[in-house]
């Protein structure tokens, strides 16, 4: 008898595990990389994380195609062609960072306002801005300003917190959920988790989205909102909500402002603003004594429905004011369902369903907990409707007060901060003024006077310089858009290239795809890095850029410092910046170097260190001139924001100090062996209604979240938007050009409530709109080679309507045309989606020579980018301006507001425009990657 073959049936798939954090989307994963020889060869999740508890998602798995991903820089290079031609040579980084220091030194010693440093979704943004206010300029900036800073201020200013990385829908009780415009790669393994618990469970799911893919597609009832309307059917189901009834009054009472009073005088140079005492505390009345009060008094029932009259003025309440603007006719359904593509029964069924769910399902959990008024409480009552929501409602120029509106929802019915409702995760929740207002002082050779980036409260806090001209490149914190929290990286290139509001000397960048899918004007932003004066000398004289890859920016700089990938560095994933944190603790993590690059780069916040060193920047060099920091790895262990408090919470001092403490040499070490994190669970009694919650507060602060107790109230009403109104009215020392005045009056509104923010007229009836795959991130992934099987092309999508008006068929084409340009693609049906949209998915396209993809690649002659059709500045008006395609209120990039017009054309063999190639720095890939570890 013939033996058997001797098969190993669970071959070892590694000799070697080792816990890191992923850096495929910014979920933040826990991930065990399994090690042959040194080598990757397997990528799987840790069970034992608490973001994805072990989930995975293909981009996270594909990692491994990252790390040996063909279009890896492999050393320093200096341009030696024309900018954009991507002719480099490689040199020393001795003589690179030589270079760099040297352009730098004379710009910190002249005017550090020279120098415009700006990052992309780096996740070190605390450092970098650390960086950046030691060089001394004002200058600087992350990619929220593109990308979510509409969601980012208007949760902080409404409630201290907002949705996607501060907060989350509390699973596990909530049972009706609504999702509007949630990018499909966004915090994917929690949000599909989440979604898990819910259908076990039998929660209702309604997604409200133009688009129906991904997360909507397994909703219970998909809403197919028409674009940039979202901001009209919350603020009906507002109005269906006060004129039923069904609010939390309760709640409303004693949490938010609704009980502060207001000057309701219109003769009044203080109209619209609160009462406040001596100590600039807001006043209610307390129910309980008839007493006007401050809000936070021991033991008061503020009044609702207060009024008092004081120095011949007289003042009703927030409550008074919102009933009042909200059950306006113009807010019913009847007035709305037209414009939003939803009908009046919809409208007011949801908001039925809402009201049935939070007030005749609530949940009560028997948790103690006190408030800040003292008032004890011996259970926890929740309304169990969460809503979650990102850049689809985010990306308009009416994005802000549409996100404002969304909070209000939520808070009316009082399910922020309560069983079932929506959580905040640490170090959120904050109030706006515990957040540092922006600094713009500079001079030569010294460090900026304070934090870039933060949170206006008045005109005062504008960054404007004494002459009233903006004080930073970008026009951030201005009149043209006041609370601009994040910076407007979309406008710093054709603000430098334009002079206005002047000139810089370099524009420094760190993985900002901005001369391609990152910019609005694609053409228009590869022209302006490559335009020359007319003394033949580049308009934008010195253009410096890190990049692990070889992306199309890579082409226009003149000095390239190739970065590591996010297995061969050190990065912190920080309570400073953007943790890892769950509603139920806090918990932050690291990179480390799980395995060492086979070419010459360095982790772009080691060379940050070491530039710092190089620049003599404070903070930088110790007393005797030497390297404060070896390495980003001896910042994150030995940096102190503040004393005892560092970049990293866990395993402090002797090594078990939590959240405050000494430094500890091996606090590294500690994460390794703990699987790369660190968390920290919230006791029971502070679990929910964190603002309010003394037990929250106190740990807070045992956590150096912040420093002392600052319970606050959710701000239904926003004073500091008044504020601005009032200037705009002609009140106050600081006020705007008369050109902004009408501008600021409209759009600056205290209580939210729509605008329309298309622009394009009846020639261009179709909105267009991108999404990004669930499968890629950016433009990172469709250069991975397992990634680009499930993307390589990407046409536009058309929904049955318009399919059917053009004729079109499996396989034709379209010319699609913006008041700005066009593009010729290939177009597909799709029936599940808005009648009067169109979109395709992001990032696909790619630009010929980048990326180490062949020219031939489908990336780049079926992929196309919708970047073409829109402009950073929106058509002309007749008034003589070219006003920011941004919103008016945080300046963030309006990027789906975009209108089209289609027409069927003849097929192309390739997309168009489709631009030269640029020469490449790196090798083209094989056509095939293949390879063996182990062997």
């Amino acid at each position: 008898m013939a033996q058997p073959p001797n098969l190993n049936t669970s071959p070892s798939v590694s000799d070697e595990i080792r816990k890191t954090t992923c850096y495929m989307c910014a979920c933040r994963c826990g991930i065990n990389v399994h090690l042959k020889d040194g080598k990757v060869a397997y990528i799987e999740g840790n069970k034992d994380h608490p973001v994805n508890k072990g989930v995975l998602c293909a981009k996270g798995s594909a990692g491994i195609m990252q790390v040996n991903a063909p279009s890896r820089l492999r050393a320093p290079l200096k341009r030696v062609g024309p900018r954009g031609s991507g002719e480099f040579e490689e040199i020393s980084w001795d003589e690179a960072l030589g270079i760099v220091t040297e352009r730098l030194g004379k710009i910190r010693k002249d005017n550090p306002d020279k120098l415009a440093f700006f990052t992309g979704r780096d996740q070190s943004q605390s450092f970098t801005s650390f960086w950046a206010q030691a060089f001394g300029t004002p200058n600087y900036a992350a990619h929220g300003g593109f990308c979510s800073v509409n969601m980012a201020a208007a949760g902080i200013y409404t409630m201290g917190g907002a949705f996607w990385e501060f907060g989350q829908p509390d699973w596990d009780h909530t049972k009706m959920f609504m999702l509007f415009g949630v990018a499909e790669d966004h915090d994917s393994n929690p949000i599909k988790m989440g979604l898990g618990k819910l259908k076990s469970r039998g929660a209702k799911v309604i997604g409200v989205n133009p688009i129906r893919s991904g997360y909507n597609a397994i909703a219970d009832e998909w809403v197919g909102i028409t674009p940039g309307t979202d901001g009209l059917f919350i603020t009906a189901l507002i109005h269906e909500l006060l004129r039923a009834g069904k609010i939390d009054l309760h709640y409303l009472g004693q949490y938010t402002n609704a009980p502060v009073l207001l000057d309701s005088d219109p003769k009044s140079e203080t109209y619209g603003l609160f009462l406040r005492d001596k100590n600039d505390k807001p006043l209610v009345i307390d129910r309980n004594t008839g007493d006007l009060v401050a809000f936070d008094k021991k033991g008061i029932r503020p009044d609702l429905n207060g009024e008092i009259r004081k120095a011949g003025i007289s003042h009703t309440t927030v409550f008074h004011k919102m009933a009042q603007t909200y059950l306006g006719a113009e807010h019913a359904p009847a007035a709305v369902a037209d414009r939003c593509g939803i009908s009046v029964e919809t409208i007011q069924r949801i908001a039925a369903e809402l009201a049935h769910v939070a007030f005749e399902q609530s949940i009560s959990l028997p948790i103690e907990w006190t408030d800040f008024r003292g008032e004890k409480h011996s259970e926890m009552t929740g309304r169990p409707v969460s809503f979650h929501a990102m850049r689809g409602i985010s990306a308009h120029a009416n994005g802000f007060q549409t996100c404002r509106a969304l909070h209000i929802l939520q808070i009316i019915l009082g399910s922020v901060e309560v069983p079932g409702g929506f959580r905040f995760k640490p170090p959120y929740p904050k109030p706006p003024e515990a957040h540092p207002r922006p600094h713009v002082a500079s001079c030569p050779d010294a460090p900026l006077d304070g934090p870039h980036l933060g949170f206006v409260h008045g005109p005062e806090d504008l960054a404007l310089r004494p002459d009233g001209t903006p004080a930073r490149i970008d026009k951030a914190f201005t009149w043209e858009n006041p609370m601009s929290s994040h910076g407007l990286m979309h406008m710093v290139i054709s603000n430098a290239h334009a002079g206005d509001p002047y000139k810089i000397d370099t524009l420094f960048m760190y993985m900002a795809n901005m001369s391609w899918n990152s910019s609005m004007n694609t053409k228009g932003v590869m022209e302006m890095l490559t335009d020359k004066d007319e003394n033949g000398d580049y308009v934008i004289p010195n253009i410096i850029y890190s990049d692990a890859y070889s992306s199309e920016m890579v082409a226009f700089a003149d000095i390239v410092l190739p970065d590591a990938t996010y297995l061969e560095r050190h990065d912190c994933i920080s309570l400073l910046d953007r943790p890892i944190c769950e509603a139920d603790g806090a918990a932050d993590a690291i990179r480390w170097p799980v395995i060492e690059p086979d070419r010459d780069v360095r982790g772009f916040q080691s060379v940050l260190c070491d530039l710092g060193h190089r620049l003599g920047l404070p903070n930088f060099i110790n007393d005797d001139g030497g390297a404060k920091y070896k390495d980003y790895a001896d910042y994150i262990v030995n940096h102190e924001r503040r004393a005892g408090i560092g970049p990293l919470a866990g395993f402090r001092g002797d090594g078990d100090a939590v959240g405050r403490g000494d430094v500890n040499p091996d606090q590294l070490d500690r994460y390794i062996e703990n699987g790369g994190f660190f968390a920290e669970h919230i006791p029971k009694g502070a679990t929910y209604y964190k603002p309010w919650n003394v037990e929250y507060q106190d740990w807070a602060v045992g956590m150096g979240i912040y420093d002392a107790p600052q319970p606050y109230l959710f701000q239904l009403y926003v004073e500091p938007m008044r504020r601005f109104q009032l200037a705009a009215e002609g009140h106050g020392e600081r006020q705007p050009p008369e050109h902004l005045r009408e501008l600021v009056k409209t759009s600056m509104k205290p209580l939210p409530v729509w605008s329309d923010s298309t622009n394009s007229g009846a020639e261009y009836p179709i909105h267009a709109l991108t999404q990004r795959p669930m499968a890629m991130y950016h433009s990172w992934g469709t250069q991975n080679a397992w990634l680009r099987q499930i993307h390589g092309r990407n046409p536009l999508y058309l929904p049955t309507k318009i399919w059917n008006e053009h004729g079109f068929s499996d396989g034709d084409w379209a010319r699609v045309t913006s008041p700005h340009g066009d593009i010729t693609v290939p177009v597909a049906h799709h029936a599940a989606l808005n009648e009067n949209t169109v979109w395709t998915w992001n990032a696909i396209g790619k630009r010929k020579g980048a990326w180490a993809l062949s020219n031939d690649a489908q990336e780049t002659t079926k992929g196309f980018l919708l970047n073409h059709l829109i402009h950073e500045l929106l058509p002309p008006k007749g008034d003589g301006l070219r006003w920011a395609n941004s919103d008016p209120i945080t300046g963030q990039a309006a990027w789906f507001d975009l209108k089209v017009k289609i027409e069927k054309t003849a097929p192309l063999s390739e997309t168009a425009p489709n631009f030269a190639p640029a020469k490449s720095p790196v090798e083209r890939g094989p056509k095939d990657i293949a390879w063996e570890v182990g062997k």
